[in-house]
């Protein structure tokens, strides 16, 4: 009975599926709604060079909110195809089969976000000394997330080349 009843609480993480699901979708759709108002006021504005920086500006930073609109909705695949169905039809580098993939897609966007919030935080603040403080506290973050991603590499390799050879290769 107890076996049955942890069996089944796996579909718990539907919950969490839907949630993110949710707010992957509400965030596409609001900034797209943010997009189209940004883009509709500049009809109406002259052409200088502060209006284009304020676009610029508009734009990475809806960049930003897509990017993490990207990790809600990783989430919810991984989730689902971890817990509740692993047939989950995706393109290959999307695949998840445990949670290490999982925390590999996350880390890979998560570099993305900071580097497009660094990149908004130039734009906007251009000329600013305190920006290559930002930059510098950002560039520790992209390298230590960048570092963690190359050791799993690394230990991956590590761990294939000491498997042992099957039978039919070490015959040949």
């Amino acid at each position: 009975m107890l076996r049955g009843a942890l069996a089944s609480s796996r579909y718990i993480i539907f919950v969490a599926v839907v949630g993110t699901f949710v707010a992957a979708v509400a965030l596409i759709m609001y900034e797209a709604i943010v997009i189209a108002e940004v883009l509709f006021d500049l009809i109406g504005s002259p052409v200088s060079p502060k209006t284009g920086k304020a676009l610029a500006v508009g734009l990475i930073e809806a960049i930003d909110v897509f990017l993490i609109a990207i990790v809600a909705y990783i989430i919810c695949l991984g989730l689902y195809a971890l817990f509740i169905d692993d047939t989950l039809p995706l393109p290959r580098w999307l695949e998840i089969h445990n949670l290490e993939d999982l925390k590999n897609h996350l880390v890979s966007i998560v570099v993305a976000v900071l580097a497009v919030l660094f990149l908004r935080e130039a734009v906007a603040r251009s000329g600013d000394p305190d920006l290559l403080q930002l930059g510098a506290a950002m560039a520790v973050m992209i390298g230590a997330l960048t570092l963690y991603l190359a050791m799993k590499v690394v230990r991956k390799e590590k761990e294939s080349s000491k498997r042992p050879e099957s039978p039919e290769r070490s015959q040949h």
